[in-house]
């Protein structure tokens, strides 16, 4: 490799029984007098972890934000907006999974910019880029304490879905990435073993394409198969013997370390169709993309073979067995094989090429899509 950049973004990670301890302290860093925290619902039906969540902040006014739904739709991101003005907040706290970390960021965009929605987005333009608006208006400092193991945790970026068809709307402001990371058991402990397994199997597709990646490099590869060796090591137990608190946590430090990795080694084929299946039928992103994953890594089998032994390495396995190695580990994760057993219908795939080809990360895979019909084919085969 002749050269190659990498740019590391600033974000303090607290974990285990004691991380909160932490967050008064990283709150005074940013002069924080009142506090909003944005809350999923199966958190804020908890009164341990309200009360938690209280304690830490100490004696700052808090402000309780409960708009949070799956996959983010743009209603309840415009309600946590309108809430988050409302509550003259200088800090914000997202306390959740996926949805309540990315509804956050889209609210803090919304609630600072003076622009309606569509003048925030990214948009692809006729050379096949993206382009991203500059949203330079100060956005609240933010902090995160997840409940699954989320990829999102670390991210800059937010999308949000709008009307009866899904349209999904993607922002990007680094000013909303998170100061503080607080990785604690009693909030990894609380989420339903479903959710746990869905989020790890986005960071396993998103780990596997970042290491394929025309952007990869040394140190987000030691990022990515860091993030492999853990989830090959707690995914295949994660829903067969109670709740572990060393499990969970080690799967949330496999999601972190797939954020700061693919923020390099942009992912793919596989996570733009599980966006693009996602949201259009209300299926959880990482169980689409358990699918989706080995047919991708077929798909690009003749750009990417140089690297897979990365992958097999990463996965305890032979070098030329990566593909079979990722779909060992599924089987072994109990991971849903075809998109018909997520309520995909059939006659539903045809668009899905079109809108696809919206996506950031599908014009980051490593082998060009030639044609629309060459994704209807992979779609065909996984359904």
């Amino acid at each position: 490799m002749d050269q190659f950049r990498h740019l590391s973004a600033g974000a303090r990670l607290y974990y285990g029984a004691g991380a909160l301890k932490a967050l008064p302290s990283e709150l005074d860093r940013v002069a924080s007098a009142r506090v909003a925290v944005l809350v999923g619902s199966s958190v804020a039906a908890s009164a341990d972890l309200m009360d938690l969540v209280a304690t830490s902040v100490g004696n700052r006014p808090l402000s309780v934000l409960t708009s949070v739904r799956a996959q983010s739709p743009v209603d309840s991101v415009f309600a946590a907006a309108k809430g988050l003005r409302e509550s003259k907040a200088d800090a914000l706290i997202a306390v959740g999974g996926g949805s309540a970390i990315v509804t956050a960021r889209a609210a803090n965009i919304l609630a600072s910019e003076d622009r309606c929605i569509d003048d925030l987005c990214s948009r692809l333009q006729p050379d096949g880029q993206f382009s991203s608006p500059k949203l330079s208006a100060p956005k609240l400092p933010q902090f995160v304490i997840p409940t699954t193991p989320t990829t999102a945790m670390y991210k800059a970026g937010s999308a949000v879905v709008e009307g009866k068809d899904r349209r999904r709307h993607t922002m990007f402001d680094p000013k909303t990435r998170a100061r503080a990371i607080f990785i604690h058991p009693e909030f990894s402990l609380s989420a339903p073993t479903e959710l746990v397994e869905t989020a790890s199997f986005n960071a396993l597709a998103m780990a596997v394409e970042g290491l394929v990646s025309d952007q990869a490099n040394p140190i987000s590869d030691a990022y990515l198969m860091q993030s492999l060796r853990l989830l090959s090591q707690r995914l295949p137990t994660s829903g067969q013997r109670g709740v572990d608190s060393r499990g969970r946590g080690e799967l949330m430090l496999a999601a972190l370390l797939c954020g700061q990795g693919t923020d390099d080694a942009s992912p793919g084929l596989a996570a733009a169709l599980g966006h693009t299946l996602g949201e259009r039928f209300n299926v959880a992103n990482g169980a689409v993309n358990a699918v989706l994953l080995p047919h991708t890594m077929r798909f690009n089998l003749i750009q990417t073979a140089d690297r897979l032994p990365k992958i097999a390495e990463a996965l305890g396995a032979s070098g030329t067995c990566a593909i079979s190695a990722v779909e060992t580990l599924l089987r072994a994760s109990a991971a849903p094989s075809r998109l018909r057993d997520l309520g995909v219908p059939q006659s539903g795939l045809k668009q899905i090429p079109e809108l696809a080809a919206n996506d950031w990360f599908f014009h980051k895979n490593p082998r060009r899509v030639e044609s629309a019909g060459e994704i209807a084919q992979l779609l065909q085969f996984a359904w």
